[in-house]
């Protein structure tokens, strides 16, 4: 029996968020098992401050399937399916959903315009508190330090932008 996969996905959302995010994990459970859902965090929207703030979340997927098709074929059709708008002038602006993988095993890679590990990771508050809570202890490829390491110093730092733990079910 081959070896499964450790995928971690982040999530977000602005645009009917209570619906659009169980939905999104729903669609992933379609690829594997999902191992680990953080809770909903609302955050402040990065880029295009005029909109609706951001819930965001983490799901740690173990899959058969390799970094390349969650990449180019599982993420684009789960965006596509809730109805996932990109903005060609405005990159940042609201959207039903956003998934990336950001994470794959203990792997250091690059598919298309991906780069895992996300290296927003050390930055953005809303992407490393909800990683940490599903894998505190994971750490990350290049970097050596724990997942709870960054999540702690980061909220230490950036509480502007990570607003409050929201209460939606995944």
């Amino acid at each position: 029996m081959s070896r499964l996969n450790q995928a971690f996905l982040a999530l977000g959302s602005n645009i009917d968020p209570e619906t659009h995010l169980p939905q999104a994990v729903e669609s992933l459970a379609e690829y594997g098992k999902v191992q680990g859902k953080s809770s909903v965090w609302q955050s402040a929207p990065v880029g295009d401050p005029d909109q609706a703030d951001f819930l965001n979340a983490a799901v740690l997927l173990e899959t058969e399937h390799d970094a390349t098709f969650l990449c180019e074929w599982v993420v684009p059709e789960i965006e596509k399916a809730l109805k996932r708008v990109r903005d060609p002038q405005n990159k940042n602006g609201p959207r039903t959903i956003d998934l990336d993988l950001v994470l794959f095993n203990s792997e250091a890679l690059r598919i298309a315009h991906r780069i895992i590990p996300d290296p927003e990771i050390v930055s953005r508050v809303f992407l490393a508190v909800p990683l940490a809570e599903i894998a505190p202890d994971y750490s990350v490829p290049g970097l050596n330090r724990t997942l709870a390491d960054i999540a702690l110093s980061l909220k230490e730092h950036a509480e502007n932008q990570l607003l409050r733990r929201f209460e939606i079910q995944l």
